[in-house]
C-alpha cells in the first residue's frame, strides 16, 4: 500500500454519538499493524480519541488565539473598530471601548485599521494540542479549554501541525466534529475522501442527509458507513440505494462492541467481522481516490 500519494481521509457525521470515533481509532490501529498512519481528532471540544491508545507523550505546546486589546490612551473613539467587525466583537459604550473575547474570530479588522493603533492584538490561550505516538501510529489532539466556542481557528492549526510533522505518512485520518456547520467544513475541506458515519434511525437518516448535502455542496467523494446496525429500521440503506451512495459497511448492533468500547478497548482485534469491514472501507476508500486522482 505505500508506492502512493499520501491521503486524507475524514470521517464525519451528521450528528453526534453516531460512532466517528469507534470508526476513527479502530481504522487507524488496523491501518498502523501495516504502515505508518496518523490519527488527527479534530472534534477539538470533546476529543475522545486519545481513550483508546496509550502512547508517548511526543510534544505539547498552547493553542492561542489574537485578540485585540483596547489601549485607552491612545483611542480617539472614532467608532471605526466597531463599524468594522462583523462579529461584534468590538463596541462602543460611550467612552470605553469594549472587546468580547467569546465572538472575536481574529480577522484582525478592528487592530488594522485602527488609525492610532489603539488595538494591538495579544495571544490568549483557548487549549492545548498534544503529539503521541504509539508504534507506527502517530495521534494528534486539541482540546479547546472550558468556556471556549471558537473550533474552527483550533481546527486550522491542529491540521497544518500535522500537515507539517506527519504530511509525508501514507495515510491520515481526521476524526471530525459532529454536525454540518463550520468546524466540520473546516475538518473536511482539505480531506481526499469523507466517511460519513451513521445510524439505522430516523434521526441518523434526517441528519445523513444534512451531512450528504454538505460533502455534495465541497464536491467531496465520500460514502457511508452504518453503525449499530439493526437497531432501527431499513431507511438509511434505502436512501443510499436511491441517491446512488455508496454503503462501505454496515457494523452490527453488538452487546460485545459496546463491552469492548466502553473499556477504551479497540473491537476490530476481537471482533473479526469487524476486522474485514475495515478493510473494506479503506480499499473503497483508495480505489475512489486512486480514480479521482487519474
Amino acid at each position: 500500500m505505500t508506492n502512493r500519494k499520501p491521503l486524507k481521509i475524514a470521517i464525519a457525521s451528521g450528528k453526534g454519538g453516531t460512532g466517528k470515533t469507534t470508526l476513527s481509532t479502530n481504522l487507524a490501529a488496523f491501518i498502523a499493524d501495516q504502515e505508518e498512519v496518523a490519527l488527527v481528532d479534530l472534534d477539538v471540544e470533546e476529543p475522545n480519541s486519545g481513550l483508546f491508545f496509550n502512547g508517548e507523550l511526543f510534544h505539547e505546546e498552547e493553542n492561542l488565539k489574537m485578540i485585540p486589546k483596547w489601549n485607552e490612551s491612545k483611542c480617539t473613539l472614532c467608532g471605526i473598530c466597531q463599524k468594522v467587525c462583523n462579529f461584534h466583537a468590538v463596541i462602543q459604550l460611550g467612552p470605553s471601548i469594549i472587546v468580547f473575547p467569546e465572538l472575536c474570530h481574529s480577522c484582525y479588522a478592528c487592530s488594522e485599521l485602527c488609525p492610532v493603533d489603539a488595538l494591538p492584538m495579544v495571544s490568549k490561550k483557548i487549549g492545548v494540542l498534544r503529539d503521541f505516538k504509539l508504534n507506527k501510529l502517530h495521534f494528534v489532539e486539541s482540546r479547546l479549554d472550558i468556556g471556549e466556542e471558537q473550533a474552527v481557528s483550533t481546527i486550522s492549526k491542529t491540521k497544518k501541525y500535522a500537515e507539517k510533522n506527519y504530511g509525508n505518512a501514507h495515510i491520515t485520518l481526521f476524526d471530525s466534529p459532529p454536525g454540518t456547520s463550520c468546524p466540520v467544513m473546516e475538518a473536511t475541506k482539505d480531506a481526499d475522501f469523507v466517511m460519513l458515519v451513521t445510524e439505522p434511525t430516523p434521526f441518523g437518516l434526517h441528519d445523513l442527509s444534512l451531512a450528504v448535502e454538505t460533502m455534495r455542496a465541497l464536491k467531496k467523494p465520500f460514502g457511508v458507513v452504518v453503525n449499530r446496525d439493526g437497531i432501527g429500521n431499513n431507511a438509511v440503506v434505502e436512501y443510499c440505494e436511491k441517491e446512488n451512495i455508496h454503503l462501505m459497511a454496515r457494523i452490527p448492533n453488538s452487546r460485545k462492541i459496546a463491552e469492548l468500547y466502553s473499556s477504551g478497548k479497540l473491537i476490530y482485534r476481537e471482533i473479526p467481522a469487524v476486522k474485514m469491514a475495515l478493510q473494506g472501507i479503506l480499499d473503497y476508500c483508495l480505489e475512489t481516490v486512486e480514480g479521482e486522482r487519474k
